[in-house]
């Protein structure tokens, strides 16, 4: 019996760089015409800005090829917040200059993406309404918001009476021009990879979730997430969704989120692209839970980032049992001092499976508090755990 290959990395230090030179474009791949398009507050890449031009003229043909799927399949009958388009436009920024990840780079030296890179990637439309692919209970107490192919999906969400000034939902629905005002200091705000800004230039939408100064909610939110859209195996096309939730919880504040990941057929493929990115404000707690049980041959790649200010707690709970390929990119950065931050996470890989956590801790201020656990089962002779702890302490 072949013995089960488990990969822990765990490492210190703050000046650990790598870099890769992009290639250039195969001769089998017309080049691709994405760019940033104009808008009244940004300039043309190919006429105005010389530096990403040429960027963009050695950028990976694979990615751009990509964000211009993505671009082009987003809703152009109505125009999309500002807020919405500032992410979309800050995120084509990046990639024109982002390859797409190897094995030589040392973020996924044993992390293998290439059978999503031999796919042909298409987004996932819109889907009808109403749709309840997995028979969803609304009969519920609890507050929850239903996400069906990175669509927010509002007729089978449900959201109890939540306390004064708590705001759960999409971006386009947001009114309040105080709780629009704070949300965009951090819009854009937060630093990822290539998969952080694939996200942001494909999302349809942006759901927030918005707690006041001193107020708690008692009962979690429960983000359910399902993919339903999913090809056979050994089909060259991959479809691909892009939810995306930011969270702030002012000085003070409290609440519990509940991320869950599954998909409506064990056996299809797809890739789910999500990002979550959490603002603790000062003295404020956030306890997330984060569920992952998507089909065995799709690709989950999933951001969290979060920032901490002074005196603030995060508590994370990850169970990760699904996908072929399943990445979790978690980052937290210390803004202020005497920060909690909590870490609890189990992967499981009982079939040919990658399960992998990449989590970075940085800590830039003193009394800073962090506990991390982190244990994986690896039950089958081509599964794969891969765990890369990075703990930053800048003086």
């Amino acid at each position: 019996m072949a013995t089960p290959v488990i990969t822990p990395i765990i490492r210190f230090n703050p000046y650990a760089s790598t870099s890769t030179s992009p290639s250039p474009y195969p001769s089998n791949l017309p080049k691709p015409r994405f760019q940033i398009r104009p808008t009244p507050t940004k300039l043309n890449v190919s006429t105005k800005n010389h530096s990403l031009a040429a960027a963009a003229s050695l950028s990976d043909p694979f990615v751009l090829q990509i964000a211009e799927t993505l671009e082009d399949s987003l809703s152009t009958t109505t125009p999309p917040p500002p807020l919405l388009q500032k992410l979309r436009d800050a995120s084509a920024e990046s990639l024109l200059s982002t390859p797409w990840p190897t094995r030589k780079d040392e973020p996924f030296r044993f992390t293998d993406t290439s059978f999503i890179k031999l796919s042909q990637i298409q987004p996932v439309p819109s889907p009808p309404q109403p749709v309840n692919p997995l028979g969803f209970s609304t009969d519920t107490q609890l507050p929850n918001l239903v996400f069906i192919d990175g669509f927010f999906v509002d007729s089978l969400s449900q959201l109890p009476p939540l306390p004064d000034g708590v705001f759960v939902g999409s971006l386009l629905s947001l009114n309040s021009e105080a709780i629009m005002k704070r949300v965009s200091e951090f819009v854009s705000n937060f630093q990822g990879d290539l998969f952080w800004s694939l996200n942001g230039v494909g999302t349809p939408d942006l759901v927030v979730v918005y707690v006041p100064e001193g107020c708690r909610v008692e009962s979690p939110l429960h983000l359910r997430y399902c993919s339903v859209e999913g090809v056979d195996s050994g089909s060259k096309i991959l479809p691909i969704s892009n939810p995306r939730v930011l969270v702030v919880v002012e000085k003070g504040g409290e609440v519990g989120i509940v991320e869950e990941f599954v998909g409506g057929d064990g056996k299809k493929c797809y890739w789910a692209n999500s990002v979550t990115e959490v603002v603790v404000g000062e003295g404020a707690k956030v306890s997330h839970s984060y569920i992952q049980s998507q089909s065995l041959n799709a690709a989950h790649i999933k951001w969290t980032s979060v920032r901490q200010e002074s005196e603030s707690t995060y508590e994370l709970v990850e169970v990760s049992t699904g996908g072929k390929l399943s990445r979790h990119n978690l980052h937290i950065q210390q803004v202020g001092p005497d920060t909690v931050t909590e870490l609890s996470t189990f992967h499981l890989s009982f079939s040919d499976q990658t399960q992998d956590l990449h989590s970075k801790l940085v800590l830039d201020h003193p009394r800073g508090f962090s506990r991390q656990l982190h244990k994986c089962i690896v039950a089958h002779s081509l599964g794969q755990a891969v765990f890369d702890g990075n703990v930053q302490v800048n003086r």
